[in-house]
């Protein structure tokens, strides 16, 4: 098997394996219970905070808010902040490629709560430039959403120079969905009022994520119920799950370095490859992240290439995992390229540091062979 779609979920780490079974095992008690086995259970819980922002460089200014994922770290900071806030401002700003968790309560935000929605067009590279941001700033702005990293073809983009226009506005925030970073790349996260992430994408598990939010800021508790997570997210805590992410945090931004030597020579290689194919056009900007390599087919189909692709046992995904069920094109590669037609033929590859060149070879060796037997669309 040849896994090429790390972009949609990774595998657990051992290590994190190890941690979930130890806690599961050793201390499932409920985190809220108000005895001996459930405050041992709030202990680790509290350590899988502390680790996180430690690892992070962001406990004296940040706050951690454990979830189910990036889905609903998003809908929280979008949806908590903005209604919270609304005395401030209504007027949001985001862009056009975002991942659909941060769009569409955005745009629920917009149809059914008066809030006014400023949707940036990106450029040829793929980001939002800080001038495009800078020209639609004003004091009605209460929030800016933009990503650190597109999960469909990479981009990444300048949170530093981003983060200092929206922060000229003092009623403003700044989330960043994280999801395609974290662990991958280094980021100025302090830049950040609110950051979104998955664990499943560093080697965590499904159905575990964070919320990391400035200390000042207050939210409206789109999860009514229990006082968990400081009464800002009820529901019984995931304790195992948020220790397992915690760990595979720790461990991923470790080796951050290591993980990246290893990936970018094999993006490098399956690029110069891609280039000297008739009928491929690459979408990722020289500059992408190194864990995603976008591209298009003109002369095949993209689907019909991917089944025949997963028929050898190589996997690689024709648009992102979140949409593949709703479009049957890439929103985001039409907003770069402005091409239907390539939007609806595009693929990622998405690595991972258990990747090697053997891999890749191997790819290129059975693309060689579907292109030839394939036939044209």
């Amino acid at each position: 098997m040849i896994y090429f779609d790390n972009a949609a979920t990774t595998a657990p780490l051992p290590a994190a394996i190890k941690r979930f079974e130890e806690v599961n095992a050793s201390s499932f008690g409920n985190a809220s219970s108000n005895h001996a086995f459930g405050f041992q259970a709030k202990r680790i819980l509290d350590e899988a905070r502390e680790s996180i922002l430690k690892s992070l460089s962001l406990e004296k200014t940040h706050s951690v808010i454990f979830t189910s994922g990036a889905t609903e770290s998003n809908n929280l900071a979008l949806k908590g902040l903005a209604l919270h806030y609304a005395n401030r401002g209504k007027k949001i700003i985001t862009s056009s490629i975002e991942h659909p968790s941060v769009l569409r309560p955005l745009y629920d935000l917009r149809d059914h709560f008066g809030y006014e929605l400023v949707v940036l067009p990106v450029n040829r590279e793929g980001v939002v430039t800080p001038e495009a941001l800078e020209a639609v700033m004003d004091e009605k702005v209460i929030l800016v959403s933009l990503m650190a990293v597109n999960n469909e073809i990479g981009s990444i983009f300048d949170l530093t120079r981003l983060a200092a226009i929206v922060h000229k506005y003092k009623k403003a925030f700044f989330h960043v969905d994280a999801t395609q970073a974290m662990c991958k790349l280094a980021f100025p996260y302090g830049v950040c009022d609110l950051l979104s992430y998955s664990g499943h994408k560093f080697g965590a598990f499904k159905g575990t994520g964070v919320l990391l939010y400035k200390k000042n800021i207050v939210f409206e508790p789109q999860n009514e119920g229990g006082e968990q997570e400081d009464g800002l997210r009820a529901g019984t805590s995931n304790v195992a799950g948020n220790a397992a992410l915690s760990l595979a945090q720790t461990e991923g931004l470790r080796n951050l370095e290591k993980h990246e030597d290893i990936v970018r020579p094999l993006n490098k290689e399956l690029r110069r490859y891609l280039l000297t194919k008739d009928g491929v056009l690459i979408n990722s900007p020289e500059d992408a992240s190194p864990y995603v390599l976008n591209f298009s087919l003109t002369k095949k189909k993209a689907s019909v290439v991917v089944e025949a692709l997963s028929n050898r046992e190589i996997y690689v995904s024709s648009v992102s995992a979140c949409s593949s069920k709703v479009a049957p094109f890439s929103y985001v590669v039409e907003a770069e390229t402005g091409d239907r037609q390539r939007a609806e033929n595009s693929i990622r590859l998405s690595f991972s540091a258990l990747n090697t060149m053997d891999e890749v070879l191997s790819f290129e060796k059975a693309f060689d062979e579907i292109l030839t037997e394939v036939k044209d669309r």
